[in-house]
């Protein structure tokens, strides 16, 4: 693909990836752009991080579902026969799902500061540096939820930066 269309792909995909419910598209074509702009930069490293971020994040969400969903079943059939321990167990966890999800969304958010610091390296577009700093700040602060917030502001300072990807000069 092209230098022109890897922008504008990734750059509409960061802009949906910021938006849930179409974040998971949005996702998909940031990574079809990433494998673009890497081959295009002869700098594999650039997609490699973005899939494992991606990945991670899709563990994430997986441990977290399987771990809440096994909190929520062994606590409801142990409620009535245990009474108030059994509540303890469904909320401890709820605390492990939280804690898994945590750790595996801030480790999917590590991948992806790297490959923006290595497009932010090969592109010259110093903006993709920033934007992956704030991604790694956002899923810190996710734990008291501010970082929601900030995750936005980077996914659209994302989407600028792939917009702003110069030609390289010859």
């Amino acid at each position: 693909m092209t230098l022109e269309s890897n922008k504008t792909l990734g750059g509409v995909g960061a802009i949906l990836a910021a938006i849930p419910g179409v974040s998971v598209v949005g996702i998909i074509l940031m990574l079809i752009a990433l494998k673009g702009l890497s081959e295009n930069y002869n700098e594999q490293g650039i997609f490699k991080n973005a899939l494992y971020g991606v990945i991670f994040c899709i563990v994430a969400g997986i441990a977290a579902v399987v771990v809440m969903s096994g909190s929520f079943l062994l606590g409801g059939i142990t409620a009535p026969a245990f009474g108030p321990g059994s509540a303890l167990f469904f909320a401890g966890g709820i605390i492990i799902g939280v804690v898994v999800l945590f750790i595996f969304y801030l480790l999917g958010a590590i991948f992806f500061k790297k490959s923006f610091d290595i497009l932010s390296v090969k592109s010259g577009e110093k903006m993709f540096s920033t934007a992956g700093l704030l991604l790694l700040v956002g899923a810190i602060l996710t734990i008291i939820l501010v970082g929601f917030a900030v995750m936005f502001v980077a996914w659209i300072l994302a989407a600028v930066a792939f917009f702003s990807i110069q030609p390289p000069t010859t």
